[in-house]
């Protein structure tokens, strides 16, 4: 895999997106799925183009997806960190409700309708596991062979933001893609970021549950869940934006442990060094046509 096949690849993943979409509208009510099934398409439409591309990479597959070892330290050095980040993408979560929905918000009274043991495997773990397979794997390994890790970060975060398809989540997406994409230079293991993304999503599953619990046994429960206000949503967000200047500085500190303890300093540092060495471009057509179906359809949606 190159730039220009990743690329291609991305670019094939939104149009199965949008072809699932359009089939969906066109089906109407004869056809209507359940979170479980919605869930497993969703992920299939990253990781069944994925599957296909790393099919024809050969002999090289292996070293694509880099799924190396990683210390017991840094594993839980990595679980300390993705709590550490929480707070940050709480406040880019808040900004983007200033104009937007919480997309996954909407969609919380389906998921906690269902079992807490299907949610927390689809959401926590099997989403996750796809989501860094395609994004953290194939594509940034791609990106990489540009020879800007720099470029192949930022590229690969932002792609991961727009395959969500919603202004909210893109938004917070972009800044965790950034994230986990350091993590892999830290400790030069897909485990890692595999490891924090599902840290971070089985959290908020379980706090979805949590709270549901909690607001159910509460009289008048319906219309508190209901009523976020400006000033309540004002509020929250002075809240964590103080403690995300607290945890995000601590972040990149324990980012820095465990580049160390996985002597994977120079590589971490190499990132910035690499900044003027790009082999090939990063950007090319298909990769152009893509973002613009994802920025359409998201504008679409926004509107609508």
């Amino acid at each position: 895999m190159n730039s220009k096949k990743s690329n291609w690849l991305f670019l094939t993943i939104i149009l199965v997106h949008l072809a699932v979409v359009v089939f969906l509208l066109l089906a109407g009510s004869r056809i209507s799925f359940g979170i479980l099934t919605n869930l497993m398409v969703s992920e299939g439409i990253i990781m069944a183009p994925a599957l296909l591309f790393l099919a024809f990479a050969g002999k090289g597959r292996g070293r694509i997806l880099g799924f190396g070892k990683i210390k017991l330290s840094t594993f839980f050095m990595i679980v300390l960190f993705t709590f550490l980040i929480m707070p940050l993408v709480t406040v880019l979560n808040a900004v983007s409700m200033f104009f937007t929905e919480n997309a996954v918000a909407s969609m919380e009274q389906d998921i906690t309708g269902a079992a807490f043991p299907m949610m927390l495997f689809m959401i926590g773990i099997f989403g996750p596991f796809c989501e860094e397979f395609v994004f953290r794997g194939v594509l940034y390994s791609g990106y990489k062979r540009s020879g800007s890790r720099l470029g192949a970060i930022f590229l690969s975060a932002l792609l991961f933001g727009l395959m969500h398809m919603n202004v909210n989540q893109a938004i917070y997406a972009f800044a965790i893609g950034i994230l986990l994409a350091l993590l892999v230079e830290a400790t030069g293991s897909l485990w890692a970021s595999m490891v924090c993304h599902m840290v971070f999503n089985s959290e908020q599953v379980c706090l979805m549950y949590l709270s549901e619990k909690i607001l159910s046994a509460l009289p008048g429960q319906e219309m508190a869940a209901a009523e976020l206000t400006t000033e309540s949503l004002m509020a929250a967000l002075s809240v964590y934006l103080m403690i995300a200047a607290v945890t995000t500085p601590i972040a990149c500190c324990v980012l820095a442990w465990i580049a160390k303890n996985e002597k994977r300093e120079a590589a971490l540092k190499g990132i910035w060094a690499q900044r003027g060495e790009a082999k090939e471009y990063l950007v090319s057509v298909p990769l152009v046509i893509a973002v613009v179906l994802c920025l359409a359809y998201m504008s679409l949606e926004f509107i609508l």
